[in-house]
């Protein structure tokens, strides 16, 4: 199924932003940086990631019922693409 380019601009924004903060966080690294700082960017990447994904999957099932018709992904597909972010 594909989905909307406008509807996913959230998304690549959120991407965008994590892109910078995992090049901050390889900046940190190198610098030497105290390692409960590393750690709480990369919590903080990971939970942005976990966001993009989900919002991935949110608009792909808004596009299952709202265009029925479409190529369609079935419950198992939608649930494991979901699980997999778990």
């Amino acid at each position: 199924m594909e989905l909307d380019l406008d509807e996913m601009q959230s998304v690549i924004r959120r991407l965008n932003r994590a892109r910078g903060q995992i090049g901050g966080i390889v900046k940190m690294i190198e610098e030497g940086r105290d390692c409960k700082d590393i750690v709480t960017q990369l919590a903080a990447v990971s939970k942005a990631l976990d966001r993009a994904g989900f919002a991935v999957i949110a608009t792909g099932l808004r596009e299952c019922i709202t265009n029925p018709d479409g190529e369609t992904m079935d419950v198992a597909q939608m649930e494991k693409l979901f699980l997999s972010l778990a």
